[in-house]
């Protein structure tokens, strides 16, 4: 995700702080990493010196004086040219559950000595343990997505990850039922 232009899209609500678009980028979204207060200054410093938002004002509201920023009509013009631009679907997807089942498959195809990993991996039992833990996730994210109160960017959230995780689990059934011939195509003695 581009924090430079989740910022110039929180801006384009109006002129903002720096604390306020940090909340809002929490609030809004719930499922990315949290923005550090450091990282939306340094953006927002970074977007003032590229001409795409500007200084509207300093206030304190009897508290330590704050910078308000707002979109210029460059940062809308760039805003604008991010969001119709396609993302390409990556050319190569790979994750950590991916090599975890790879290194099993090689570690009980071969002596461990020859992998470097431990004997006694097991794809199959690994597979289970990461099914439940996914299972354990997507029982939690519709429990947010459906308690009441829900904003839209919380369920839009919340349905983003529960279909990669989806996608995830449909993987591991598929290789579960590949297991045997995936080790005898590594293994063929």
């Amino acid at each position: 995700m581009s924090t430079r232009h989740i910022l110039l899209g929180l801006l384009a609500g109006g002129p903002s702080h720096g604390y306020d678009l940090k909340r809002r980028h929490d609030e809004r979204f719930p499922q990315a990493r949290p923005l550090a207060y450091g990282q939306v200054y340094t953006t927002l410093q970074r977007l003032v010196r590229d001409g795409l938002a500007e200084v509207d004002g300093t206030d304190s509201d009897g508290g330590p004086e704050r910078t308000l920023y707002r979109s210029t009509a460059e940062g809308t013009k760039e805003l604008t040219g991010w969001a119709a631009e396609i993302t390409p679907p990556a050319p190569f997807v790979t994750n950590e559950i991916f090599a975890k089942v790879v290194c099993a498959i090689l570690a009980t195809a071969g002596p461990a000595s020859a992998t470097g990993l431990a004997s006694g991996a097991d794809p199959a039992r690994y597979l289970i343990a990461q099914r439940a833990a996914h299972m354990t996730r997507m029982r939690e994210l519709t429990a947010v997505k459906t308690a009441p109160g829900a904003d839209l960017a919380t369920v839009l959230s919340a349905d983003y990850a529960l279909n990669h995780l989806d996608a995830d689990l449909r993987w591991m059934t598929t290789t579960a039922a590949r297991l045997t011939t995936l080790t005898a195509e590594v293994d063929p003695t």
